[in-house]
């Protein structure tokens, strides 16, 4: 007879109080004292108590795991042997689980406890056993009695030894303390005895297998633990050997050595008065730690560390103003205003060295600067010319990313692998007390547990402090009054408000297309005919292919992408050469550019077919912004709702800020108010829903800047008159029609610039700001600043049409 068969056998169900036990499995053949002073245990008993057996039988309850509230699908019929008390003195109830019971629907019955219908499940085997069963006990048999010796249950050895009936045996790994509350259920529920028998083997060979495992790392562990005892006691008695011969020949062991010469070395050292003096501290705690002390190991390192700096070590600066203006010119080209104000600093360094103040109280004067501009302007570079400049040495910080304190103060030299921070690996490494040390990406410093980097920095760069700065892992002071910073970052506002009130703002807003020309005709392009293997003579390029590649196949602040415009073109060029497809010595005109690296990806507006333009519907204007890249032209594109589908209201998209979205509700309320004035259907705007869409959705936008243009889309849209191509605009907007000013003007005038718009509205409170603007940027455009938005709609909207408003929802 099978298992199957044996389980579908026929038994009359009972019924029978349930007996809920949490987190807890009981498995047939189990004896379980259980507290009756729970109040479910208690009704179950007194429920079975109260039902009368046949033949005067014992009192019968089902036992059924109760796991997070939920009931097992199987219990065990349990009989109540004996009620009285337990060891505590509690009153308690002895159970005896015989059957696995299946449970069925709920019934009724006395007392206060939960009846259920109950069906027996039949586990038995086939007689006689079949021999893979009987392998499978004796195995299982096998592995209990190695367990329970090593836990030294040998009273239980052999009870386990005399279970004949698979199914009980199967339920005798019950017992085993290491199974889970699921195993347990599994075993309970798992009806076939020879399944639970392998279930059994299974989990009790693997948990004797992670218990030898345990055995053995446990056992190593104490090896080594003996080898470290007995090396300690071997050289304790080493030294003291030691010490005897030394006593008896006047001789010096290798310990003295070689604290002898940390401390000839810290003596010979030109170091500070209070670095010598704790350096000499730390050598006599070195001659008194023992060899195996880690202590030695940190103080060697410490001194090793402290002798390497260069504390005496400094750099003439090299005070020629006009050679150092020479320089920057030389390296960088445009960037005129950042030029003056480098120039102004080291002028001013020059004329205090000159009248003795170069070190006033033991300070000395200088000043923070932070090149603040969109990626690829140069920032990195001029602070390398800076240091060229003055003549000394130039170390590259890394600061993005850095999340940790310690990478700027140091680890604490308790702590394993602790190191200095890196302003002090900086100098360090630069050899020099006096070098000019580039703060890079300080806009990407985050914080987190560890700390707030940004924090740290403080007094770093804070001229009244940085003459006393103390690395947890120096604990001397460090003079950093010498050392010439400069941070750079792409965004001003992601650096901390009291980390850029110690620094000096340099503002670099980018090139226009003739700078750009000229530093890729002097600078990129012989960098980059090096790296292409060629020669000048060999590839040249032509001034108006330069001014293509700048213009309309990169748009951009800097001169990154132009540069590897620049570099992909001459490796095709170098490509086709050694394929025999092209003969050098060649010159690449605006006409090559097209066949060489494919198609222009920035078309100016006022290059493309009319018909093409996005301006060429009502309801789009142009506007102009400021991201992290610089300056950039936005379009904003504006549509009524079809008055049939009863829409209402203002819907805004584009990934748009709290700001925006308030400038897009004041244009709205300002052309409801004032329509009728401007000529405007404004009834179109009370009863049909109005959409404003800001293209390129996945990039996040936010500021009042486009607050003119948005209302300029709307009223486009409601007069049918387009807005002119060539006219881009910028300026907060009020609800009385205000123009009001804004930030980052001369980045957006280049970005205007370079996208071929010829006009551009600004508010009338930002023409000072004009100053600051490239003349040669200035030549190109039509510059109107206005006070009030009816300004702006005569200038940005075109003569109305013969043809009628078109309609809104078009």
């Amino acid at each position: 007879m099978t298992a199957e068969s044996n389980a579908s056998k026929a038994f009359t169900p009972v019924d029978l109080p349930v007996l809920p036990l949490d987190d807890e499995v009981v498995l047939p053949g189990m004896v379980v004292p259980l507290d009756l002073s729970d109040a479910e245990v208690r009704a179950a008993v007194e429920a079975a108590q109260a039902v009368a057996r046949p033949g005067g039988g014992k009192p019968e309850v089902l036992l059924v795991p109760r796991i997070d509230g939920n009931h097992a699908g199987t219990g065990v019929l349990g009989t109540v042997e004996q009620v009285g008390r337990l060891s505590d003195g509690d009153p308690g109830a002895l159970i005896r689980a015989r059957d696995r019971v299946r449970i069925g629907a709920g019934t009724s019955g006395p007392g206060n406890a939960l009846w259920v219908e109950g069906t027996r499940i039949d586990v038995s085997l086939p007689d006689p056993v079949p021999g893979s069963v009987a392998e499978l006990a004796k195995e299982y048999k096998a592995l209990a009695t190695s367990w329970l010796k090593k836990r030294g249950a040998w009273q239980v050895v052999d009870r386990v030894q005399q279970i004949d009936d698979i199914s009980a045996l199967a339920d005798n790994s019950g017992y085993s303390p290491f199974l889970t509350i699921a195993q347990k259920i599994q075993l309970l529920e798992t009806a076939d005895a020879v399944a639970r028998l392998k279930l059994a083997v299974q989990w009790l060979g693997e948990h004797l297998a992670e218990q030898d495992v345990a055995e053995s790392i446990a056992k190593d562990v104490q090896e080594g633990v003996d080898k470290q005892q007995r090396e300690f006691l071997l050289r304790r008695q080493l030294d003291a050997v030691r010490k005897e011969l030394t006593e008896l020949n006047g001789e010096s062991g290798s310990g003295a050595d070689e604290s002898d010469d940390y401390r000839a070395r810290v003596e010979a050292a030109d170091l500070p008065g209070h670095v010598r003096e704790a350096a000499l501290k730390e050598v006599e705690k070195l001659e008194r730690a023992s060899d195996q002390s880690p202590e030695g190991s940190w103080i060697r390192t410490w001194l090793d560390t402290v002798l390497e700096l260069p504390w005496a070590e400094r750099t003439e600066d090299a005070y020629d103003i006009k050679g150092a203006q020479e320089i920057l010119d030389a390296e960088h080209a445009g960037l005129q205003d950042v030029k003056e104000r480098i120039t102004e600093y080291l002028a001013v360094r020059k004329r205090r060295a000159d009248r003795g103040l170069g070190v006033v109280g033991g300070r000395r004067g200088g000043a923070v600067l932070a090149l603040v501009g969109p990626p690829g302007v140069g920032k990195t570079s001029l602070g390398e010319s800076v240091a060229h400049a003055m003549g000394r040495k130039f170390v590259r910080v890394a600061l993005g990313g850095v999340r940790d304190e310690a990478e700027i103060r140091g680890h604490r030299r308790t702590y394993v692998g602790a190191l200095p921070g890196r302003i002090v690996r900086a100098i360090k490494e630069a050899g020099s007390m006096n070098p000019v040390v580039l703060l890079d990406e300080i806009d990407k410093v985050g914080s987190d547990f560890r700390g707030d980097p940004a924090a740290a920095l403080l007094e770093v760069l804070d001229p009244a402090q940085n003459h006393t700065f103390r690395d947890h892992y120096l604990e001397v002071e460090l003079d950093l009054s010498d050392v010439v910073f400069l941070a750079t970052a792409n965004v001003l506002e992601a650096i901390p408000e009291a980390l850029l009130d110690r620094m000096e703002l340099v503002t670099l807003d980018g090139y226009t297309e003739d700078e750009k020309v000229v530093i890729a005709r002097d600078h990129l392009l012989p960098r980059q005919l090096e790296r292409a293997g060629l020669e000048k003579a060999e590839v040249g390029l032509d001034e108006s292919a330069l001014r293509k590649l700048a213009g309309e196949y990169t748009r951009e602040a800097g001169v990154r992408n132009l540069e590897r415009a620049v570099g992909r073109l001459l490796r095709k060029v170098a490509a086709q050469h050694e394929l025999g497809d092209r003969e050098l010595p060649f010159t690449v005109t605006d006409a090559d550019l097209r066949g060489l690296i494919g198609r222009p990806h920035h078309v100016p507006e006022s290059a493309q077919d009319p018909a093409e333009r996005r301006t060429a519907v009502p309801g789009v204007a142009t506007g102009l912004a400021v991201t992290g890249a610089g300056g950039d032209v936005l379009f904003v594109e504006a549509s009524l709702a079809d008055p049939e589908t009863g829409a209402s209201g203002l819907t805004l998209t584009g990934q748009l800020g709290d700001v925006m979205k308030e400038s897009a509700q004041i244009a709205l309320s300002f052309l409801r108010s004032h329509g009728a004035e401007l000529e405007l259907p404004v009834a179109d705007l009370k009863d049909r829903g109005a959409h404003i869409h800001f293209p390129a959705g996945a990039v996040p936008k936010d500021g009042p800047s486009a607050g003119i243009t948005m209302t300029t889309a709307l009223a486009s849209l409601l007069s049918g008159r387009l807005v002119r191509t060539d006219v881009a605009m910028t300026g907060e907007v009020s609800l009385t029609g205000r123009v009001l000013p804004i930030g980052g003007l001369k980045q957006k005038l280049l970005a205007a610039h370079r996208a071929g718009i010829t006009t551009v509205v600004i508010p009338k409170r930002n023409e000072a700001d004009l100053d600051d603007v490239p003349a040669e940027v200035l030549d190109t455009l039509e510059v109107h600043p206005v006070n009030d938005v009816r300004q702006v709609l005569e200038i940005a909207l075109a003569p109305a049409s013969v043809r009628d408003r078109i309609p809104a929802a078009a």
